[in-house]
């Protein structure tokens, strides 16, 4: 794909700046927002490819901006936020967002969540997680072609990252796939943040799996290992 268009949504003037001039370095082109709304409108009328996204702005929280976004689009989400708390983590990642990083963060972390996010552009473009099969387990399908998944007939709502993961555990269902294999898989690496994330996801997935706890469980943890997508 050509050098895609990124929307950085930062109200700190010299983080703003830095994580401009590191996009600049690898020639990536890049609009800027220091409020919510600007932010908004800006991804509304520019359709950027990724947005880079500060949680705590002046006029909004970055998760209402979040969920806003997600109401028309599926671009990918990468929070950069001085919140480390997995309440805050967990807020972000429920509500859309592809991707946490922490501040204080280092511009080759994050020309790597970038390289991993447009890889997973790539993937989908080329259909890695398409076809034309329906998966079916219990209560739950998934429509590959459609890129839709249903519990007991009703759909469910999945951020971009979720239903990755939902289409990874189900092309190997009765497998234990470990953290690194899935970080690998859905990140394009394996750091220990990143295994931080794929907990968070893989609980608000199993949430969305398992609204009532008498139902039967889908996803299983293997402690220490991984997961496995129980064949109901």
């Amino acid at each position: 794909m050509d050098k895609p268009l990124i929307l950085i949504v930062e109200d700190d003037p010299p983080i703003r700046n830095l994580i401009s001039a590191t996009l600049k370095t690898q020639d990536y082109k890049f609009i800027t927002a220091s409020n919510g709304e600007t932010a908004i409108a800006e991804a509304a009328s520019h359709n950027p490819d990724i947005m880079l996204l500060d949680l705590g702005l002046p006029d909004m929280d970055g998760v209402s901006v979040i969920k806003r976004v997600r109401s028309w689009s599926n671009m990918p989400i990468i929070v950069i936020s001085a919140r480390s708390e997995d309440s805050d983590k967990i807020a972000a990642l429920d509500a859309g967002a592809d991707d946490y990083l922490t501040k204080p963060f280092s511009v080759e972390e994050l020309l790597a969540r970038l390289r991993a996010t447009l890889r997973r552009i790539a993937a989908a473009e080329n259909g890695d997680f398409a076809g034309g099969a329906i998966f079916e387990n219990g209560e739950l399908n998934i429509d590959y072609a459609a890129g839709c998944a249903y519990l007991s007939g009703e759909e469910l709502h999945l951020t971009p990252i979720e239903y990755k993961l939902l289409c990874l555990l189900a092309r190997n269902v009765g497998k234990v796939l470990t953290h690194t294999y899935i970080t690998g898989k859905i990140w394009g690496r394996s750091w220990d943040s990143d295994i931080a994330s794929l907990r968070v996801f893989m609980a608000t997935l199993r949430k969305k799996l398992q609204p009532d706890p008498t139902s039967p469980e889908y996803i299983q943890t293997h402690i220490g290992v991984g997961y496995r997508m129980v064949k109901v």
